[in-house]
């Protein structure tokens, strides 16, 4: 399994390439941030058109982490459609990929801000969910232990011998973990910028996602 083993409130996870965060005790897979229908959403509100295949393309990223992982259940952390409309208005096709996504598994959707209420998409729809010893929720509070979020769609910034790169990662230290953006057009939040460094510990460490993720200490 391509990605970097992490220990966390006394649980062995493992942060994938993809982006996706694994249990294995808990056959649990989670992703944040899927903003499905974004596109749609930005044409809607009279922004500049997108090429309309960001749902497919999330979507089957999503199923290869599945098919790798075998999940008993799934977790999206929230956003994971741009908004209610964009939910309403997936094409028939993509509702029924999801559905089979879902098909013989828990699967569960996290509240956030741009999906606040329940979806008719099938699973649960919760606030936050508890799963001693480690609660998932939406946006990280203060104050809290063994925490998995998004939000806040992470990135880093590195300079190469050759040239500047940035990719999504996931942000930890003992108390939480911020996972990437799942989603094809979700840009990101550089890791330096203030919100991340109040809420990370001054040992924080960053694994920055794609073919070879990376352990680096989390760049401020």
């Amino acid at each position: 399994m391509n990605g970097v083993a992490l220990s966390f409130a006394d649980c062995t996870l493992t942060a994938l390439a993809s982006g996706a965060l694994w249990w294995q005790a808990q056959k649990l897979v989670v992703v944040s941030d899927l903003h499905l229908g974004k596109s749609e959403r930005v044409r809607r509100r009279g922004g500049p058109s997108m090429p309309p295949y960001e749902t497919r393309d999330t979507l089957l990223r999503l199923e290869h982490v599945l098919e790798e992982t075998q999940p008993a259940t799934v977790v999206c952390l929230g956003d994971s459609f741009d908004d209610a409309e964009a939910a309403k208005s997936l094409p028939e096709a993509e509702r029924l990929w999801i559905a089979r996504l879902q098909a013989g598994r828990r699967w569960i959707w996290i509240e956030g801000n741009h999906d606040p209420g329940p979806i008719d998409m099938g699973g649960e729809h919760l606030a936050e969910l508890h799963l001693s010893p480690l609660i998932f929720r939406h946006i990280a509070q203060t104050g809290e232990n063994g925490e998995i979020s998004g939000h806040y769609h992470p990135k880093v910034a590195l300079q190469t011998r050759l040239r500047k790169i940035s990719r999504a990662a996931f942000l930890f230290d003992r108390d939480r973990i911020i996972l990437p953006a799942f989603g094809t057009y979700t840009g990101g939040l550089r890791s330096d910028a203030d919100v991340l460094s109040e809420l990370m510990r001054p040992d924080a460490m960053a694994i920055l996602t794609g073919k070879t993720p990376r352990l680096i200490p989390m760049p401020r």
